[in-house]
């Protein structure tokens, strides 16, 4: 199924230089742990319990599909999505948001919603190459295996005290809040009331790349200590977006 899935994709990423894959190895999932290590811990500055030293792991990764990009000289991983199928939610327990969000309120798209995290790309190779590959990729997946609706965490960096995280959260428009049934509620909120200053907020590429897919914020905002970012979940169900046509993702997210 895999290799169906993403057989016209790699065809296409072979041109450009690099290699769209899921990993099918234990080797590859700690290639790709390593990378998020170097990129949330050392980079981005995660206080992270390591089980194994300079990797990013958890429970979750055993049951994730572990999309990856391979690039450079040596083809290593320079690009990596985790997905969590709604089946493997089941087998886990729990969506990995759910230790953040109360999302009882979605209990009705379950059977058919999957949850992405762990969005990584190595800072050398953040084109649009590696994004568009990443997010078609995601989209042929999706797709192919029927599921509806799209869930994950997006992180906003909070080394300025969480005062860009409160002020993105205000200045978002109505149209991108999620309707009132498909309201979360944050176990830790973040305190936006109190942080907001009024700035204009910066908006990262991934989440500037969900809103204009047609992804919706539901609801306040998470604060994780470990890495230290706000979370926001954000929604997207499919018939809001063609999926297997990515270009305002990609749009937004270069």
């Amino acid at each position: 199924m895999q290799e169906q899935v993403l057989q016209r994709r790699s065809q296409v990423s072979d041109k450009a230089g690099y290699c769209l894959v899921f990993a099918r190895s234990e080797e590859e999932i700690r290639e790709t742990q390593r990378l998020r290590y170097q990129v949330f811990t050392e980079e981005l500055g995660a206080r992270l319990r390591c089980r194994i030293p300079g990797h990013d792991s958890d429970l979750y990764d055993h049951y994730c599909e572990h999309l990856v990009v391979r690039g450079g000289p040596s083809q290593s991983i320079v690009g990596s999505y985790r997905i969590l199928s709604p089946v493997a939610a089941r087998q886990v327990g729990a969506y990995y948001s759910e230790g953040e969000f109360d999302l009882s309120c979605l209990e009705n798209l379950r059977p058919q919603m999957a949850e992405v995290g762990r969005w990584c790309i190595h800072p050398d190779h953040r084109s649009g190459a590696v994004i568009t590959l990443l997010w078609a990729g995601l989209a042929e997946y999706m797709v192919s295996r029927g599921y509806e609706h799209l869930i994950g965490c997006a992180p906003i960096g909070m080394a300025d005290g969480g005062h860009n995280a409160a002020n993105l959260f205000q200045q978002l428009s109505p149209a991108q809040i999620a309707p009132s049934d498909f309201r979360v509620h944050p176990f830790d909120r973040l305190p936006y009331e109190r942080l907001a200053n009024g700035l204009p907020a910066l908006m990262s590429p991934l989440i500037k790349g969900y809103l204009r897919a047609g992804a919706w914020v539901c609801g306040e905002l998470a604060w994780d200590p470990n890495f230290n970012t706000a979370d926001m979940l954000l929604l997207l169900p499919l018939s809001r977006f063609n999926m297997r046509h990515p270009r305002h993702f990609v749009k937004g997210a270069t």
